[in-house]
């Protein structure tokens, strides 16, 4: 019988190496490659490195289904563009590739669509991930405003918020549009009329 794994020696527990030599060492990755990756997984370019993002939780799917289907029911009967949600890459300049947990495009910028990435985009927003909060909290804030994408929201679920930043004029960096608790609705400062019930939004999480 073969032997389980929890069995096996920890020497015979190492990585596929032969299988890792396929690959371009880390640092060297173009974006022809890294958009060429085929997988179940969330994966990042970061300056020629890749990055495999830990599988999202049930709570953080909920909350980010929820944040798609208000958009879209803003987006879809106004005929404004496209809302997906990742795994889909955008690129934020050369080398930089990030897949934001849900993404808008407006019409009038159909051209930065490239099929299997796009160039930028009008609005993106992440749920908080648990295990490195910093990433969304700072890195991708400071990246998503140097791309120049107009807004960002932030759901943060240890603290129950929902944060909207928006882009400052002639600048790369980000203004907080508002910090929205349970009782009140965040609202898009871009997209007038839109905005979700922070409880509604925490309420979709219930398990």
């Amino acid at each position: 019988m073969k032997p389980s794994v929890a069995n096996r020696p920890s020497e015979e527990l190492e990585p596929a190496w032969d299988v890792a030599r396929l690959f371009p060492p880390q640092g060297s990755w173009s974006e022809e490659e890294y958009l060429d990756l085929r997988g179940n997984r969330l994966i990042e370019l970061d300056d020629g490195r890749v990055e495999v993002l830990g599988m999202p939780s049930e709570l953080h799917q909920f909350l980010v289904l929820f944040l798609y289907e208000a958009l879209v029911a803003y987006v879809r009967p106004r005929n404004l563009g496209w809302v997906v949600v990742a795994p889909m890459p955008v690129r934020l300049w050369e080398h930089k590739l990030r897949e934001p947990d849900v993404l808008f495009m407006r019409r009038e910028h159909a051209a930065r669509r490239r099929g299997t990435y796009w160039i930028g985009a009008d609005l993106v927003m992440e749920v908080m991930s648990p295990d490195d909060p910093k990433r969304d909290k700072d890195t991708k804030r400071q990246e998503y405003a140097r791309a120049g994408i107009p807004e960002y929201w932030l759901v943060d679920v240890v603290e129950g918020t929902v944060t909207v930043f928006c882009l400052r004029a002639a600048a790369e960096q980000y203004a907080v549009h508002g910090v929205f608790r349970v009782g009140e609705r965040a609202e898009s400062p871009a997209l007038v009329g839109f905005g979700i019930e922070v409880q509604e939004l925490f309420a979709a999480g219930d398990l």
